[in-house]
């Protein structure tokens, strides 16, 4: 496996050579002092060009970064693909383990770009990117919700229970377990974000997809989120269809009381007594009530 030192070099000097590359600049983990450094670590690596087209039109330029194991290239995906955006990505996985993801942008959209808060620049050859501040996580940190925010959270989970429910009584473990880990959990984990939030006063970045939740969670909160992922068997996604739905409720009346938010008790009581209500629903049930 290639070093970064190795990595950085590579990149600086394709960057060099080509006259058509004016200025780059790395982001994401590599940039952030605070990330764990493993070596799964990806190079989140832009180049501002003077033409984006050359650069999308033929990709054989990229061979140079090394052997691939996989490409691909988000905005070429589709069918019809669509229209480049202004920009363009390389998302390489080369067979040594190294990845880079290379954004090809426009100059236009150098200061536009600079706005993230997790931005080294390692090459400028007109001086045209603006003074970058010290990286820092600022543009990453979950933001307080408002009322609206908070109430809009509650609502999509009691609202989207039900399907869960109705998904296990009909048979249909695929349907249900996708509204369970995908809708249901999302507004879970916003909530649990906010509760991160409160502890810490909205200083720490908890990851994408509660990616560092581990770290900001107590032993046991975090040994009841993983309580909530369950086989793939009726009775244990029943389970953890209900597990969730206390524990939302405890976590949320949590935060409403923070923020003076109200917390929508009447729903939670509704849809709670409708979800026991459909388990104990035989299966040949011809009325729900």
């Amino acid at each position: 496996m290639r070093s970064e030192q190795e990595m950085l070099k590579l990149l600086l000097d394709t960057a060099r050579e080509d006259d058509r590359i004016r200025a780059v600049i790395m982001n994401g983990s590599r940039a952030n002092p605070n990330a764990l450094k493993d070596i799964f670590q990806d190079y989140d690596v832009v180049y501002f060009v003077r033409d984006i087209l050359p650069f999308k039109n033929n990709y054989e330029w990229i061979r140079r970064f090394g052997e691939l194991m996989i490409l691909q290239e988000p905005e070429d995906m589709g069918d019809p693909a669509p229209e480049v955006g202004g920009f363009f990505t390389y998302l390489m996985q080369f067979k040594d383990g190294n990845r880079i993801d290379l954004g090809i942008y426009p100059l236009e959209k150098i200061e536009e770009h600079c706005k993230d808060s997790l931005s080294i620049l390692l090459l400028d050859k007109d001086g045209r990117v603006p003074p970058l501040p010290a990286v820092n996580e600022s543009g990453y940190l979950p933001q307080k919700p408002d009322a609206r925010a908070f109430a809009d959270c509650c609502n999509e989970f009691w609202w989207v229970c039900p399907y869960v429910a109705k998904g296990l009584w009909r048979g249909e473990m695929l349907y249900a377990r996708y509204m369970l880990d995908e809708v249901v959990r999302a507004q879970l984990m916003k909530m649990l974000t906010w509760y991160i939030g409160i502890k810490t006063g909205f200083s720490v970045n908890p990851g994408k997809y509660g990616k560092y939740f581990q770290q900001y969670l107590e032993p046991e909160t975090w040994e009841r989120l993983m309580g909530t992922y369950a086989p793939g068997e009726y009775e244990a996604t029943w389970e953890a269809l209900l597990k969730m739905g206390r524990w939302f409720r405890e976590t949320a009346m949590g935060v409403a009381m923070h923020f003076g938010f109200r917390y929508p008790q009447e729903e939670d009581d509704d849809v709670s007594a409708h979800l026991r209500h459909v388990r104990g629903l035989p299966r040949e049930a011809e009325e729900m009530y």
